[in-house]
């Protein structure tokens, strides 16, 4: 018979809100973007009102260690399911802040009707309505509490029974008294088991990932300064998207100011470069992987917790080495040098934008590779192009789509192993072979998502060679994407469906489209591609500019090898959509190769 590794104990939600704020129970959700919406938070509320069941919260302390001295410790218990419901219930509740998902400070505010007994989200027409508390958080506030309330409302509403608002009122703030079952986790439970208790009771909701995991280990540990590197990882990514808040830290984080991180954090006051905004997933995953040289986060909550993976023992020293070379990783990601240089280095092969950053793992991965040759003392000339065609491999071929922590995990140790170079080598010949250019990528084209990695890295190869913009006497493809420019059609949309009746996914091929100017784009609109192209040949034999400036036919030509439109197009009866489609992917990929040979030499 297994024997029971939890004890499963009913707390009043009072009692629970007491041990997060005293940090009995560490939620360090509170600290990052909450990700409910506040509908959500009104209908847990609801539910606990109407005496529903929520579902249990599971806690785990953090595991007895061995220390120094040979005494043991066991440390603060980690709420490891549950922590949105928490937050949400201390945000509506007792009126905590939280950040938003893009790192703005909000207060959520839930009324309550007490006639209909009714949650809504607070808006404009119930906080002039009566008939409304307008902010349920003062019914249990202790400075004013349930009588304030009720007298405020009454003074307000004296058609309505005084009774029956004092009993709902009261009834309201009774919520509090409602018990949830807290799991808790037998402290003695190894690492591995609790993480898979971890990824099963995600299953389903808003999941946790290892990386929330591993921010709630590193936020209780105080003993080896974890509470100060959470903050540094919040505070970096809070800044990376709204550097006005560095002022906000500077006056009421003094603790925070005086520790080492914080001349990090200098050189993101003035910065307003979105190309490239982490989140604590992505610092965790760049710096222990280039720290540690493992992959998968699963063990860095294991090495957190001072797991010997010899003797399956926690060990108080395993730990503190293991914060200590974590911190080391954060502050050379969070060095300004380190930081802007890679952005550099991606910046340098074509991607000029945020929006041409698909994969935020290959680019930590890149990252990773940066700091990996720093520390082989790899010339920087050299780091750069390795770093710079790792990064394009990786888009091309997808390696980072799937299981990226697999990923991380082979490659680094790989990379270990060999070398940086020996191994980025390897890598690239096997992958990327002139069969991939003529014949695997071509097909891989055939694709409607103008968001795939090859038109992506099809765009990087225009803005890399100058190109122009389809049609275009002066404008390049650079200006253009910078610019927000048009995405066109060649063969145009609604050509396409009313005269073969296409669906989207026929005429949104990426072959099919090219980078204008709008005013072109508009010019064009749903003619014929023989009609247009016809009179593009009138226009450069000194008719009418009708689309672009463009006036020789030379020019012409160029412009549309440029962008990889087959010449034929001009010959009067232009290709069918099926071999233009084709004959474009060809040119396409051909043009992608001769962008990765250029920025490799």
């Amino acid at each position: 018979m297994t024997t029971q590794r939890y004890s499963v104990t009913p707390h009043p939600i009072s009692t629970l809100l007491a041990w997060v704020n005293s940090g009995e129970i560490a939620i360090p959700e509170i600290q990052r973007p909450f990700v409910w919406d506040a509908t959500k938070v009104r209908n847990l509320l609801d539910s606990l009102y109407n005496g529903y069941p929520v579902g249990y919260l599971i806690a785990w302390r953090n595991p007895t260690v061995k220390l120094k001295d040979g005494t043991h410790s066991s440390g603060k218990r980690i709420l490891i399911d549950g922590q949105q419901r928490v937050t949400a219930l201390m945000a509506a509740l007792l009126g905590h802040q939280v950040l938003t998902k893009d790192y703005r400070t909000i207060r959520i505010r839930i009324a309550f009707h007490p006639v209909e007994e009714r949650f809504e989200v607070r808006n404009p027409a119930i906080e002039k309505d009566p008939g409304w508390i307008d902010d349920i958080q003062q019914v249990f506030d202790k400075n004013t509490g349930i009588f304030e309330s009720v007298r405020k409302y009454q003074e307000q509403n004296l058609s309505i029974d005084p009774k029956q608002v004092e009993t709902v009122v009261e009834r309201l703030s009774k919520l509090v008294n409602n018990h949830v079952g807290l799991i808790e986790l037998a402290e003695d439970l190894d690492i591995e088991t609790v993480t898979e208790i971890f990824i099963r009771v995600n299953s389903a909701g808003t999941p946790l990932s290892q990386a929330d995991f591993a921010m709630s280990k590193i936020a209780v540990n105080e003993s080896h300064g974890g509470h100060v590197l959470r903050k540094a990882i919040d505070y970096f990514c809070h800044l990376a998207v709204a550097p006005e808040f560095f002022s906000k830290i500077e006056e009421g984080d003094s603790e925070f100011v005086q520790s080492k991180f914080w001349p990090r954090l200098n050189w993101l006051r003035n910065v307003n470069d979105d190309f490239y905004d982490p989140t604590y997933t992505d610092m965790l995953r760049v710096a222990f992987t280039s720290k540690f040289g493992r992959g998968r986060l699963q063990d860095l909550v294991a090495l957190l917790s001072g797991r010997n993976f010899e003797t399956r023992e926690y060990e108080e020293e395993i730990a503190e080495k293991s914060f200590s070379k974590l911190s080391e990783g954060i502050e050379a990601f969070m060095d300004a040098t380190h930081f802007n240089r890679v952005s550099m280095i991606i910046r340098s092969g074509g991607f000029l934008t945020s929006a041409m950053i698909r994969s935020q793992n290959a680019f930590n991965f890149a990252f990773i590779l940066y700091l990996h040759g720093r520390d082989e003392n790899i010339a920087p000339a050299r780091i750069e192009s390795l770093v710079r065609r790792w990064y394009i491999m990786s888009i091309l071929t997808q390696r980072y789509s799937g299981n990226p922590e697999t990923a991380f995990d082979v490659d680094i140790r790989q990379v270990t192993a060999q070398g940086l170079e020996r191994y980025v080598e390897a890598v690239i010949t096997s992958s990327l072979p002139e069969t991939y250019w003529t014949g695997m990528l071509p097909q891989l084209m055939d694709t409607s998502s103008s968001t795939s990695p090859y038109f992506v890295a099809y765009q990087a190869a225009q803005v890399h060679f100058g190109d122009k913009g389809f049609l275009s006497k002066d404008i390049s493809v650079r200006d253009l994407l910078l610019n927000h420019g048009d995405r066109h059609h060649v063969y145009p949309r609604k050509y396409l469906q009313s005269e073969f009746k296409l669906g989207r996914g026929e005429y949104n091929q990426i072959a099919n489209f090219v980078v204008t100017q709008s005013e072109i784009n508009i010019a064009i609109g749903a003619s014929s591609p023989k009609d247009y192209f016809g009179e593009l040949l009138e226009q450069v034999a000194g008719g009418h500019l009708r689309y672009g400036g463009i006036d020789d036919i030379g020019e012409l030509k160029a412009n549309l090898s440029q962008n990889c439109v087959p010449v034929q197009m001009l010959n009067g009866e232009p290709l069918s959509y099926d071999d233009f489609l084709e004959a474009r992917r060809k040119l396409m990929a051909l043009k992608i190769r001769d962008w990765f040979q250029d920025v490799s030499r």
